[in-house]
């Protein structure tokens, strides 16, 4: 399966906006989009940024999702046509989808410092649900859900680090952790205010159904 090798930073310069790519990186100074001097877009004529086509507009409110939650085209469309096919809007049924995948939601949990960094926690079985093992980051959670970091002495202590070093972090409402079992709950289902990223689904939804 395809992935981006390219450097992370790259992708926020070409969104003009940070995508928190790289952890606790993205909130320090050494931030690219911090630096006026990189705060531009990639490639030789990244300065002469334009407004866009219509068009051209739909298409970066679509790649700032995509890239914001790791995906490929493939699976965000797989996303998108999941939530047409569901009652409601649209637009909020996608985002709820994209926030209730298990490596956002270990992400989420603070239990690893980027979504890479948590897809990579789950592809190494260190992350229970209900009980089983579960090495799939597009796995969708449900609300009474329980999920766990797997019982042994190195999953636990990647964890613990992790939330070690970013202890005034704290968790949205649509999650109960406990940090002494490192275990957590779903208690409830995300709203359209736990979706941290500005984004106009309605310019998603345009696009996608062409």
């Amino acid at each position: 399966m395809g992935r981006y090798l390219g450097p992370s930073c790259k992708i926020c310069r070409r969104e003009g906006m940070k995508l928190l790519l790289k952890g606790l990186k993205c909130e320090t100074a050494k931030c690219q989009i911090e630096k006026r001097q990189r705060n531009l877009a990639p490639g030789m004529h990244g300065w002469r940024r334009s407004r866009g086509s219509e068009y051209g507009v739909r298409l970066r409110e679509k790649q700032k999702v995509k890239r914001y939650y790791g995906l490929l085209e493939r699976q965000f469309m797989r996303c998108f046509h999941t939530a047409q096919r569901t009652k409601g809007n649209t637009g909020a049924t996608l985002l709820q989808l994209l926030e209730r995948r298990l490596d956002n939601v270990v992400y989420k949990l603070n239990f690893a410092p980027s979504r890479k960094a948590a897809r990579q926690l789950i592809v190494h079985g260190h992350i229970h649900v209900n009980g089983t093992k579960v090495n799939v980051g597009d796995y969708t959670i449900g609300v009474g859900d329980k999920i766990a970091v797997k019982n042994s002495e190195k999953s636990s202590k990647k964890v613990k680090q992790q939330l070690e070093s970013n202890p005034n972090f704290t968790t949205q409402n649509w999650l109960q952790l406990d940090r002494e079992k490192l275990e957590a709950t779903i208690v409830a289902l995300p709203s359209r205010e736990d979706v941290q990223i500005p984004v106009e689904t309605q310019l998603v939804i345009e696009l996608c159904s062409r």
